[in-house]
Protein backbone atom coordinates (compact mmCIF):
# COMPACT_ATOMS: atom_id res chain seq x y z
CA UNK A 1 0.00 0.00 0.00
CA UNK A 2 1.25 3.54 -1.12
CA UNK A 3 -0.41 6.59 -0.78
CA UNK A 4 1.22 9.80 -2.87
CA UNK A 5 0.67 13.32 -3.20
CA UNK A 6 2.14 15.95 -4.99
CA UNK A 7 5.32 15.99 -2.69
CA UNK A 8 5.39 13.03 -0.57
CA UNK A 9 4.91 9.13 -0.68
CA UNK A 10 3.01 7.29 2.38
CA UNK A 11 4.06 3.86 2.75
CA UNK A 12 4.31 1.42 5.67
CA UNK A 13 7.20 1.57 7.78
CA UNK A 14 10.02 -0.76 7.48
CA UNK A 15 12.75 -2.54 9.34
CA UNK A 16 15.86 -0.48 7.30
CA UNK A 17 14.06 3.12 8.16
CA UNK A 18 14.85 2.89 11.63
CA UNK A 19 18.25 5.22 11.41
CA UNK A 20 15.54 7.66 9.66
CA UNK A 21 12.93 7.36 12.42
CA UNK A 22 15.43 7.38 15.50
CA UNK A 23 16.81 10.93 13.81
CA UNK A 24 13.42 12.96 14.39
CA UNK A 25 11.58 10.37 17.26
CA UNK A 26 14.35 11.07 20.01
CA UNK A 27 14.26 14.74 19.80
CA UNK A 28 12.62 15.38 22.91
CA UNK A 29 11.92 18.96 22.82
CA UNK A 30 9.73 18.42 19.20
CA UNK A 31 7.96 15.37 20.06
CA UNK A 32 7.39 16.49 23.72
CA UNK A 33 3.83 16.16 23.06
CA UNK A 34 4.16 11.91 21.64
CA UNK A 35 3.45 9.33 23.62
CA UNK A 36 6.77 7.53 22.81
CA UNK A 37 10.09 8.91 22.13
CA UNK A 38 12.52 6.10 21.80
CA UNK A 39 16.09 6.64 23.59
CA UNK A 40 17.99 4.23 21.78
CA UNK A 41 18.03 2.10 17.84
CA UNK A 42 16.52 -0.42 20.09
CA UNK A 43 14.03 1.33 20.74
CA UNK A 44 13.03 2.22 17.21
CA UNK A 45 13.90 -1.60 16.02
CA UNK A 46 11.34 -3.40 18.60
CA UNK A 47 8.43 -0.10 17.77
CA UNK A 48 8.72 -1.50 13.85
CA UNK A 49 8.49 -4.88 14.80
CA UNK A 50 5.45 -4.33 16.32
CA UNK A 51 3.48 -3.14 13.19
CA UNK A 52 1.06 -5.37 11.66
CA UNK A 53 2.17 -6.93 8.11
CA UNK A 54 -1.53 -5.81 7.14
CA UNK A 55 -3.54 -2.09 7.28
CA UNK A 56 -7.02 -2.29 8.78
CA UNK A 57 -7.03 -4.50 11.57
CA UNK A 58 -9.09 -3.61 14.57
CA UNK A 59 -7.93 -2.84 17.94
CA UNK A 60 -3.72 -2.37 15.84
CA UNK A 61 -1.69 0.42 15.49
CA UNK A 62 -0.19 0.86 11.97
CA UNK A 63 2.49 3.13 11.01
CA UNK A 64 3.42 5.08 7.92
CA UNK A 65 6.52 6.30 6.86
CA UNK A 66 6.56 10.05 5.14
CA UNK A 67 8.62 10.15 2.53
CA UNK A 68 9.84 13.92 0.71
CA UNK A 69 10.32 12.88 -2.58
CA UNK A 70 12.42 15.84 -3.52
CA UNK A 71 15.39 14.39 -0.72
CA UNK A 72 13.95 10.88 -0.47
CA UNK A 73 14.26 11.24 3.63
CA UNK A 74 11.87 9.78 5.89
CA UNK A 75 10.80 13.29 7.22
CA UNK A 76 7.87 11.93 9.82
CA UNK A 77 5.30 9.23 10.24
CA UNK A 78 1.42 8.58 10.83
CA UNK A 79 0.00 6.10 13.19
CA UNK A 80 -3.32 5.18 12.34
CA UNK A 81 -5.18 3.69 15.35
CA UNK A 82 -7.58 0.88 13.65
CA UNK A 83 -10.09 1.12 16.46
CA UNK A 84 -12.75 -0.93 14.39
CA UNK A 85 -14.20 -1.33 11.84
CA UNK A 86 -16.07 2.03 11.04
CA UNK A 87 -13.59 3.65 12.98
CA UNK A 88 -9.85 4.93 13.36
CA UNK A 89 -7.94 7.12 15.31
CA UNK A 90 -4.22 9.44 13.52
CA UNK A 91 -1.68 10.95 14.81
CA UNK A 92 1.76 12.71 12.85
CA UNK A 93 5.21 12.99 14.13
CA UNK A 94 7.06 15.83 11.48
CA UNK A 95 10.76 15.90 12.04
CA UNK A 96 11.51 19.58 13.05
CA UNK A 97 13.32 20.59 9.86
CA UNK A 98 10.03 20.08 8.00
CA UNK A 99 7.41 22.34 10.67
CA UNK A 100 5.81 24.81 9.20
CA UNK A 101 6.02 22.98 4.93
CA UNK A 102 2.95 21.85 4.88
CA UNK A 103 4.32 18.59 4.78
CA UNK A 104 2.21 17.48 7.87
CA UNK A 105 -1.41 18.47 6.30
CA UNK A 106 -0.17 17.15 2.53
CA UNK A 107 0.44 13.72 3.97
CA UNK A 108 -2.54 13.67 6.79
CA UNK A 109 -5.04 15.05 4.44
CA UNK A 110 -4.22 12.20 1.66
CA UNK A 111 -4.10 10.15 4.52
CA UNK A 112 -7.30 10.54 5.82
CA UNK A 113 -8.75 10.60 2.04
CA UNK A 114 -7.72 6.83 1.93
CA UNK A 115 -9.24 6.00 5.53
CA UNK A 116 -12.94 7.40 3.90
CA UNK A 117 -12.57 6.77 0.67
CA UNK A 118 -10.67 3.36 0.14
CA UNK A 119 -11.18 1.55 3.92
CA UNK A 120 -14.62 2.97 4.00
CA UNK A 121 -14.20 3.98 7.74
CA UNK A 122 -16.95 6.38 8.85
CA UNK A 123 -15.21 8.76 11.98
CA UNK A 124 -11.35 9.46 12.48
CA UNK A 125 -10.54 10.91 15.94
CA UNK A 126 -7.34 12.39 16.97
CA UNK A 127 -6.47 13.29 20.70
CA UNK A 128 -4.43 15.97 21.23
CA UNK A 129 -2.47 17.52 24.21
CA UNK A 130 -3.83 20.84 24.68
CA UNK A 131 -0.79 22.56 25.03
CA UNK A 132 0.09 21.16 20.88
CA UNK A 133 -1.01 24.60 19.30
CA UNK A 134 0.44 23.36 16.15
CA UNK A 135 -1.20 20.07 16.15
CA UNK A 136 -4.64 21.75 17.02
CA UNK A 137 -3.79 24.16 14.03
CA UNK A 138 -3.83 21.25 11.72
CA UNK A 139 -6.18 19.23 12.39
CA UNK A 140 -8.59 22.38 12.12
CA UNK A 141 -7.27 22.82 9.00
CA UNK A 142 -8.05 19.39 8.16
CA UNK A 143 -11.86 19.80 8.89
CA UNK A 144 -12.12 17.80 12.70
CA UNK A 145 -13.45 19.65 15.25
CA UNK A 146 -13.35 19.38 18.88
CA UNK A 147 -15.55 16.90 20.77
CA UNK A 148 -14.49 16.37 24.42
CA UNK A 149 -11.97 17.90 26.86
CA UNK A 150 -10.48 15.48 29.24
CA UNK A 151 -8.91 16.80 32.51
CA UNK A 152 -5.82 14.57 33.76
CA UNK A 153 -6.38 11.92 30.97
CA UNK A 154 -3.72 10.09 31.25
CA UNK A 155 0.21 10.02 32.84
CA UNK A 156 2.90 10.87 30.85
CA UNK A 157 6.34 10.74 32.32
CA UNK A 158 5.44 10.95 35.47
CA UNK A 159 2.98 14.06 35.10
CA UNK A 160 -0.78 13.72 34.77
CA UNK A 161 -1.66 15.24 31.18
CA UNK A 162 -5.22 16.79 29.53
CA UNK A 163 -6.41 15.89 26.09
CA UNK A 164 -8.38 16.86 23.83
CA UNK A 165 -10.56 14.61 21.11
CA UNK A 166 -11.24 16.25 17.66
CA UNK A 167 -13.18 14.49 15.45
CA UNK A 168 -14.41 14.30 11.72
CA UNK A 169 -16.94 12.42 10.23
CA UNK A 170 -16.70 11.01 6.77
CA UNK A 171 -20.27 12.97 5.76
CA UNK A 172 -18.40 15.95 6.75
CA UNK A 173 -15.04 15.65 5.24
CA UNK A 174 -15.12 18.54 2.38
CA UNK A 175 -11.15 16.65 1.55
CA UNK A 176 -7.65 17.35 1.54
CA UNK A 177 -8.09 20.09 -0.83
CA UNK A 178 -9.62 22.06 1.66
CA UNK A 179 -6.29 22.62 3.07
Amino acid sequence: MIIETERTILRPIEANDNKQVFSYRSDFETNKYQGWIPSTLDDVDVFISKNPSKINIPDTWFQLVIINKITDEIIGDIGVHFIDNTECEIGCTLGIANHGSGFASEALGATIDFLFNTLNKNKITASIDPLNKGSISLVHRLGFVKKKYIKKSYLSRGTWVDDIIYSVEKTDYKGSTKQ
